[in-house]
């Protein structure tokens, strides 16, 4: 079975959320005989057209991008050739362009959708584009949504439920080696003492402005691993007064896995729908630490349960943040059985592995090799 997965950007060129996602999946469906490639958008498409982890990272040529999609004329025939050899075509929403592609390629093999997120912050734009997004929508085979609080708090995958099945994304393990002890020895350096930790692009919806006045007010010391466009903007703020704030940007893996193992707990305080499930979360839970998120509708409370595997607290309330924090900080021995129950929460929902087998089933249903499942979860 070949797989065509396709999104506005991939590996070498990003390698976030979504991209690790296509890339668990590439890789962990590989055992059960699926060979997967990836289309995408480059500026550099000839140079960015290479192998990857046993799949092929294929490059359309990007050229321009506007509200946060980019265009190609190129990919309009990169997909038809690529499509033509797969047995499955898999999208991953939300990219408009990808839609045009498809209602224009006429594909005639099975399709599915992972819908990792609504469109939150294009309002205007979206009035326009719904027409095209429904239609595309309901011309595919099947839609999985990442998890059933976003299945049931999104308005649009409301409208497609009879076809949306729940997949939750999923890492592995075997990715996130624990760091060695030079690297851990180089970081309790840096930060001899007790601190909680954010990870993520630091773009508006991440929240972490209301860290930083939790953290001024709590007085607690917080690591920050990212960068992004509003970096220089929240550095800035911290300069003002919350000197416990560590801004230390984007690190390799083998940093931020270090700063996973040595922090007290994840505090992930994104306030809107844009954050969609929270793969930092997974992180957190795979290593055994208790998280500390908002209550948005989406995945971050499929990940976290509120007084079981971290706290859940409303979003842009600075005050029930700060006292969340204080919890986790003062009470550790609730924080290490929350961390525990985070680890048993990372098994028994979260590993590629399960992932990977309930795409593998997927797909097997839509070539019509095993009959179609209603629930996945």
């Amino acid at each position: 079975m070949r797989v065509l997965h396709f999104f506005k950007t991939y590996w070498p060129d990003t390698f976030g959320g979504v991209e690790r996602t296509i890339h668990a999946i590439a890789k962990g469906t590989a055992k059960y005989g699926v060979e997967s490639d990836v289309l995408s958008l480059s500026k550099k498409p000839s140079e960015h057209s290479v192998e990857f982890d046993g799949h092929m990272a294929h490059k359309a040529r990007l050229d321009f991008e506007f509200a946060s999609t980019g265009f190609s004329r190129e990919v309009f025939g990169r997909f038809r050739e690529l499509s033509s050899r797969a047995d499955i075509v898999h999208y991953h929403f939300p990219w408009p362009v990808m839609d045009i592609v498809h209602l224009a390629a006429h594909t005639d093999k099975p399709t599915v959708v992972t819908y990792h997120s609504d469109i939150v912050k294009q309002k205007v734009l979206l009035q326009f584009y719904k027409p095209l997004m429904s239609r595309f929508l309901k011309s595919v085979d099947s839609i999985v949504a990442t998890s059933p609080n976003y299945l049931a708090s999104s308005d649009v995958l409301k409208r497609f439920e009879s076809k949306t099945t729940v997949i939750p994304l999923g890492l592995d393990e075997a990715d996130y080696p624990r760091a060695d002890e030079a690297t851990r020895a180089r970081w309790r350096n840096r930060f001899p003492d007790r601190f909680l930790l954010f990870v993520g692009v630091l773009r508006y919806y991440k929240g972490v402005h209301i860290l930083l006045e939790a953290a001024r007010r709590n007085g607690l010391s917080v690591v920050v691993v990212g960068s992004g466009p509003m970096e220089a903007e929240l550095k800035q703020s911290a300069e003002q007064g919350v000197h416990n704030v560590h801004f230390v940007g984007a690190l390799p893996d083998p940093d931020k896995i270090a700063l996973l193992e040595l922090c007290e707990a994840l505090v992930f305080p994104s306030p809107l729908r844009s954050e969609a499930f929270g793969l930092s979360l997974v992180e957190a839970a795979m290593f055994g630490k208790p998280m500390i998120s908002c209550e948005i509708g989406t995945g971050t409370s499929f990940v976290n349960l509120n007084n079981e595997t971290g706290f859940v607290v409303p979003p842009n309330d600075i005050d029930a943040l700060s006292e969340a924090m204080k919890r986790i900080w003062q009470d550790r021995e609730k924080a290490i059985a929350m961390g525990a129950a985070a680890r048993d929460r990372y098994l028994s929902h979260f590993t590629a592995e399960k992932m990977c087998l309930a795409y593998y089933g997927l797909y097997r249903e839509l070539a019509g090799e095993l009959p179609i499942q209603s629930e996945r979860v």
